[in-house]
């Protein structure tokens, strides 16, 4: 089976580091009815950075999530890829992107379980197209 290859968008925001502020802003995107694909979050100068991802077609996130008092000043579109599990699944997708000489931002991937994996990958806004021709989306 092929993988699954999307283009996702993703906030990143930062909340003060401190029990129960992600789970506010959580909360508060579960109440507006939006399904998150992913969340991240790190300890970042005594707060956190938090990356929340959507599917594109989902409905803006900064105003939902200001509500939480959590501003998302910053907004992009990465590739999300999940399929079934197996040994060099993102040596794979990456070589795909590399191979049309486009350098990867970031990455994330973790094993789904079930035999599933999944990965969030950005590249440069300007290289977003050449990508995702490069993956054949």
């Amino acid at each position: 089976m092929a993988d699954e290859i999307t283009t996702v968008a993703y906030y990143v925001g930062m909340i003060p580091d401190k029990p129960g502020e992600g789970v506010k802003a959580l909360n508060a995107i579960k109440d507006a009815g939006i399904n998150l694909t992913g969340y991240l979050g790190y300890p970042k100068a005594r707060k956190a950075e938090v990356i929340l991802i959507v599917d594109e077609k989902a409905p803006p996130l900064g105003p939902i999530a200001k509500k939480a008092g959590l501003a998302l000043p910053k907004k992009g579109k990465a590739f999300f890829v999940n399929g079934e599990d197996r040994p060099g699944a993102l040596a794979e997708v990456m070589g795909k992107i590399s191979a049309a000489g486009i350098n990867i931002k970031t990455v994330h991937a973790l094993c789904a379980g079930a035999g599933r994996w999944g990965a969030l990958i950005s590249v440069e806004a300007a290289d977003l197209k050449k990508a995702a021709k490069a993956l054949g989306i």
